[in-house]
């Protein structure tokens, strides 16, 4: 087996995360995108201490809004997400996270992307 993957910690500024926009309910939208495939992998919600969790640690860490706690992906399914580059938009209120997904992928239906359902017909 190879060597464990390991995250890359983002050295964020204070005047980098004071920028960053939080809804009402304290929560920014985080999307996940496969820094090999750039498939955008899943969408999740961070408030500011799974931000300040997940660029420190170089792992996801998500608010989970239905369980209402800390949510570190893969401790439960061994799917973790290894942090390579974390941005934010240009309004600050969007977080964008290029990561190493490990295991069979990021939806908890066992799909790579939770991005597997498209509009209109196919064909």
């Amino acid at each position: 087996m190879g060597p464990m993957p390991t995250g890359v910690r983002i050295e964020a500024t204070p005047e980098q995360l004071a920028e960053v926009t939080f809804d009402a309910a304290g929560l920014v939208p985080a999307i996940a995108q496969d820094i090999a495939t750039k498939d955008v992998l899943m969408m999740a919600w961070m408030n500011a201490e799974t931000l300040q969790m997940t660029l420190h640690e170089g792992r996801m860490v998500y608010w989970s809004r239905s369980r209402k706690e800390v949510w570190r992906k893969g401790d439960t399914s061994g799917d973790r997400q290894f942090v390579r580059e974390a941005y934010y938009d240009c309004d600050a209120d969007v977080l964008l996270f290029l990561v190493e997904q490990e295991g069979k992928g990021a939806c908890h239906t066992g799909a790579y992307s939770c991005f597997f359902r498209r509009f209109g017909t196919q064909g």
